[in-house]
């Protein structure tokens, strides 16, 4: 995901180490991830900014993907394309955003336009207004709500960033900096709670809510008003017909517990413009005649 729509300066990706920011405690904490594959599996290695906040990072980098639930092998077993998915792609997770302003900003930036532009917004944005952090080797900034909080909307249209995007970006700040909307708050309510909350404020409706549940708080949710997923599910399980956002759900309703691996995965393929030879070979899997 990272590679495909660009290098914003808030969450890096050079192809072996990821560099980004999380709040704890009120204060932009960076650290820098480097995975290896050894014998034993993925191991991961995580240098600080500053070595007295190990304690707050290591749960953040413990939990920084979307791993498969215990019922992801029953649903392999039953869902071909899911099990082609897997095997084409082992280990394509998505990774969690435990920063809740980074993760309603990049949602903000990126509506309506495609990634690659909204990358380039919060870019300005981190560049202009951001904060600056160096470790291993690299640099990283992060959005403080409360230095946003502070903004006209107009300095961030300046930016290129439209006018009601700027409003909402600055709205979302200040409700973070007063402290009316954390994280935890929300990884305590329940899927309905999360949504009321969230769509309650200007410019956040279900498709933010639902990207929130599933790539912040890890939740098993469908986001089915997004146009990518709906024209996925199409190709994946309806011969390339685009359902609606209702259709989208109930052709997903079987992967459960498992949606958000399942969604990760098939987002994937099709950005790699993989999706519908990948979708045929499922095809080819449910009608061959079972081995005697």
């Amino acid at each position: 995901m990272f590679r495909r729509s660009g290098d914003d300066l808030l969450d890096r990706w050079d192809g072996s180490t990821f560099i980004r920011t999380v709040f704890a405690e009120g204060k932009p904490l960076a650290f820098a991830t480097s995975f290896e594959q050894g014998r034993d599996g993925l191991s991961a290695r995580v240098v600080l900014e500053r070595p007295r906040d190990r304690e707050a990072v290591e749960p953040v980098v413990r939990a920084m993907f979307v791993t498969p639930p215990t019922e992801y092998l029953e649903l392999r077993r039953r869902d071909p394309l899911v099990d082609t998915l897997e095997l084409e792609y082992p280990g394509v997770r998505s990774v969690r955003q435990a920063n809740l302003f980074g993760a309603l900003v990049r949602c903000v930036t990126t509506q309506q336009v495609n990634l690659r532009w909204a990358a380039t917004c919060r870019r300005r944005m981190a560049e202009t207004f951001g904060r600056l952090h160096r470790v291993g080797g690299a640099e990283v900034y992060s959005l403080e709500p409360e230095r946003i909080a502070e903004l006209d909307p107009a300095q961030i249209r300046a930016l290129q960033i439209t006018t009601r995007k700027a409003e909402y970006i600055v709205n979302l700040a200040r409700i973070i900096a007063r402290g009316d909307l954390t994280m935890e708050a929300l990884a305590q309510a329940s899927d309905e709670d999360v949504i009321a909350r969230l769509s309650a404020i200007r410019g956040i409706g279900l498709w933010t809510a639902e990207w929130i549940l599933a790539r912040s708080l890890g939740r098993p949710r469908v986001v089915a008003g997004d146009l990518g997923v709906r024209k996925a599910i199409g190709i994946g399980y309806m011969g390339g017909a685009r359902p609606s956002e209702e259709e989208t759900r109930r052709a997903t309703v079987h992967w459960g517990a498992s949606a958000g691996v399942a969604q990760a995965l098939i987002l994937h393929a099709l950005a790699e413009k993989r999706l519908a030879s990948l979708a045929a070979q499922a095809g080819a899997r449910r009608h061959a005649p079972a081995e005697a």
